[in-house]
C-alpha cells in the first residue's frame, strides 16, 4: 500500500489510510499523557484497544494501522514518560536514554509477557515460523529502528539531498533487508516470501539504493514483483514510520 496504488492489497487504498490516521491522532497524544503519568501496560494496553476499534470504525472493518498502533503508541508513551521525567528534573533516569531504551526499560517485561492475540496473522505467523515479530522488537527497545532505520534514513538524505520521498524509501529497502521474521511477510510468503523479499532489498541497496541515477525504476521493479507475490512488508513498514519518529524526537541520542 502507497500513495501511488494499492500494492498487494485488495480491502484498502490510501483513503482508507488517510481516515484511518486521522482517526488515530487523538489516541497517539492519549498514550503520550498516560506515559507522562507513568501507566503500566495494562493502562496502555485499554488505550490501543480503543484506538484499533477506532481505526475499524473508519476504514469498515479494514486493519489499516494495528502494527502503528501498538509501536507508535508505545513510543509515544515513551515520549510522554520521558518529557514528565525532564520537567522534574530527575536527569539521573532520562538522561541519554532513547526512546526506544524507555519502552524497553519501563514496560519491557509486560510486553514480553503480555497476552498475545491468538487469531491474528501475525500471531499464527509467529508461532509457525518460530518469530519474534513486534512483540519481541518492542520488548527489546526498538533496536533495528536504531540500528538500521535511522542510520538509512541518514544515508539515503545524504545519497538524494533534498529529496525526503527518497530517503523514506531508502530506510524501507534496509529494514526489509534487515528483516528476516516480518509476520505479513511470513504471513502471506512463508520463509521464501522472506527470502525474497530480502534479497530483493539487497539487490536495490547494493546497487547504490537511492544514490543509483535509475533508483526509482529499480524500487518500482521491486515494487511490481512484490505485488505479483502478493508479498506486503508490513512490519518493515512499521518500523519506518518509528524511525521517522525517533528521527525526529530522538535527535542525537538514536545515534552514537
Amino acid at each position: 500500500m502507497s500513495h501511488v496504488d494499492a500494492g498487494s492489497h485488495d480491502d484498502m487504498t490510501a483513503d482508507t489510510f488517510y481516515r484511518s490516521a486521522a482517526a488515530l491522532a487523538p489516541f497517539f497524544a492519549e498514550l503520550a499523557d498516560a506515559g507522562a503519568r507513568d501507566a503500566g501496560m495494562p493502562a496502555l494496553r485499554k488505550i490501543g484497544l480503543r484506538a484499533e476499534r477506532a481505526m475499524l470504525a473508519a476504514t469498515g472493518g479494514v486493519n489499516t494501522h494495528r502494527g502503528a498502533i501498538f509501536g507508535l503508541g508505545l513510543l509515544c508513551a515513551a515520549a510522554g514518560l520521558r518529557g514528565s521525567r525532564e520537567r522534574r528534573a530527575q536527569r539521573g533516569q532520562a538522561a541519554g536514554a532513547t526512546l526506544g531504551d524507555l519502552v524497553a526499560a519501563r514496560w519491557g517485561d509486560e510486553i514480553a509477557g503480555g497476552p498475545r492475540a491468538a487469531d491474528s496473522h501475525g500471531a499464527r505467523a509467529a508461532r509457525r515460523y518460530g518469530a519474534g515479530g513486534a512483540r519481541a522488537e518492542a520488548a527489546g527497545g526498538f533496536a533495528r529502528v536504531y540500528a538500521v532505520g535511522v542510520p538509512a534514513l541518514r544515508d539515503g538524505a545524504r545519497r538524494a539531498r533534498g529529496d525526503a520521498e527518497a530517503a523514506r524509501v531508502h530506510a524501507c529497502f534496509a529494514l526489509i533487508a534487515a528483516l528476516d521474521d516480518d509476520t505479513n511477510l511470513l504471513h502471506r510468503g512463508g520463509r521464501d516470501g522472506v527470502d525474497f523479499a530480502q534479497r530483493t532489498a539487497r539487490e536495490f541497496l547494493a546497487a547504490g539504493g537511492v544514490g543509483a541515477c535509475d533508483w526509482r525504476a529499480r524500487a518500482a521493479a521491486a515494487h511490481r514483483a512484490f505485488v505479483a507475490r502478493r508479498l506486503s512488508p508490513g512490519g518493515a513498514a512499521d518500523l519506518l514510520a518509528m524511525s521517522l519518529f525517533v528521527a525526529a524526537l530522538d535527535d542525537a541520542r538514536a545515534l552514537p
